[in-house]
């Protein structure tokens, strides 16, 4: 129940049904957790249930965070719904060929659980094109669904192409993370959807800041401290950032895991203590390891098949926390790095970018204090408060 302030009356909560592939699997995981952190700011508006894919070892049903989160099963054989975590679809099947067989199960099953239990929603908001979209375009629901980078940007060629773009336009309404997939998005559908809105995910500017760092935390003496967090999958452009360590002195740390890793340690090798492959972290670990570094680097580039970044949450944490950062211009990162104020924005694969970058912000004092505080000050843009507001008024427009 919310109370209504105009009529003076109690009213009952709409009820908002969200449906995603990527989500943490429980209290502590390691997994991406911007749709559940988007969907607890929603709460005080709407009555929100997130239906996501099942995981070994996850409940079927839970409460998190005010959230009521429901996990469907999709393969009879439950230790083996390994299609969706850790990481993504899409990387998880370049790391395992035969997941493949998989999706169809996934799509199949998602449908008959929306089957089921859509007639006690109001409305849907589908995250991603693949497959929540696409599902959801099925059936006579109100629904908006949000592009969150490579669902929009890749697999653009024949019955998923045609797929896609009618869950574009039967959607109420599409929403992006960034500019540059909107136009991705208004070229996918040729132009013949409603302009879509442009609400990037957020960050819990709450959880993170230098309050949080602790000296020495990497137990790296004297040396300053680069910092990567993110999954180690080719869009992320690592094996460039690692090259361009050797001619940086300072220690790399990469925390995440991914189909790349063992490449990475491999080529990292040579460089010795210098680059440190620390996994995964929980989010309650990250605060402090974003607040104890100095700077952040984000080497995103294009994939073979197509694949690139929306807007990285990564980077607005690592804003956040009061880092200066350094990225490519590729994806939706321009709208969200301020060239020359809070970082420098570079081509992609650019390993002499990098190391230069890298380079003038450690040997300024002032530009690495200027930098980080006015990262630390545009990551209020980006609070979860603010997102969730947006997305309040586009589901309230819809009938």
């Amino acid at each position: 129940m919310k109370y209504d302030e105009q009529n003076g009356k109690i009213q009952k909560k709409k009820k908002l049904l969200v449906t995603a592939s990527t989500f943490p699997r429980w209290e502590g995981d390691t997994e991406p957790r911007f749709v559940l952190d988007l969907s607890s700011h929603m709460t005080d508006e709407f009555d929100v249930t997130v239906l996501v894919p099942a995981s070994p070892g996850a409940k079927d049903t839970e409460v998190m965070d005010g959230v009521k989160v429901i996990r469907y099963h999709y393969f009879p054989i439950h230790k083996w719904e390994t299609l969706c975590y850790p990481g993504a679809i899409v990387p998880r099947i370049k790391e395992k060929k035969v997941r493949i067989l998989l999706v169809p199960f996934l799509f199949i099953s998602l449908y008959f659980k929306l089957w089921r239990i859509l007639p006690e929603y109001d409305i849907v908001h589908a995250h991603w094109l693949i497959p929540q979209g696409i599902v959801q375009s099925f059936f006579k629901k109100p629904y908006i669904v949000t592009g969150h980078g490579g669902d929009v940007t890749s697999l653009n060629k024949g019955i998923i192409k045609k797929l896609k773009v009618r869950c574009l336009k039967k959607a109420s309404h599409v929403t992006v993370v960034s500019n540059y997939l909107k136009e991705r998005v208004e070229e996918l559908a040729s132009h013949e959807i409603e302009e879509p809105s442009v609400i990037s995910m957020g960050v819990d500017t709450s959880k993170f800041g230098k309050q949080y760092r602790v000296e020495n935390y990497f137990n790296q003496g004297d040396k300053k401290v680069v910092l990567f967090v993110g999954r180690l999958a080719e869009k992320k452009g690592v094996t460039y950032l690692i090259e361009a360590m050797k001619s940086v002195d300072a220690i790399l740390v990469i925390v995440g895991d991914g189909p790349l890793h063992d490449k990475l340690v491999e080529q990292a090798k040579e460089q010795g203590n210098k680059i440190r492959f620390v996994g995964s972290k929980t989010h309650e670990e990250l605060k402090t390891i974003y607040a104890s570094a100095d700077i952040f680097v984000a080497p995103s580039i294009v994939a073979k098949d197509g694949d690139q970044e929306g807007v990285p949450t990564t980077i607005m944490e690592a804003m956040a926390s009061g880092l200066p950062v350094i990225s490519t211009n590729t994806g939706g990162i321009a709208d969200i790095i301020v060239d020359g104020e809070n970082g420098y924005l570079i081509e992609e694969k650019s390993v002499i970018e990098i190391s230069d970058n890298i380079r003038k912000i450690f040997n300024d004092c002032n530009l690495l204090f200027d930098f980080g505080k006015k990262s630390q000050k545009l990551s209020a843009e980006f609070d979860y408060c603010r997102k969730a507001e947006c997305y309040k008024k586009n589901i309230n427009l819809i009938d």
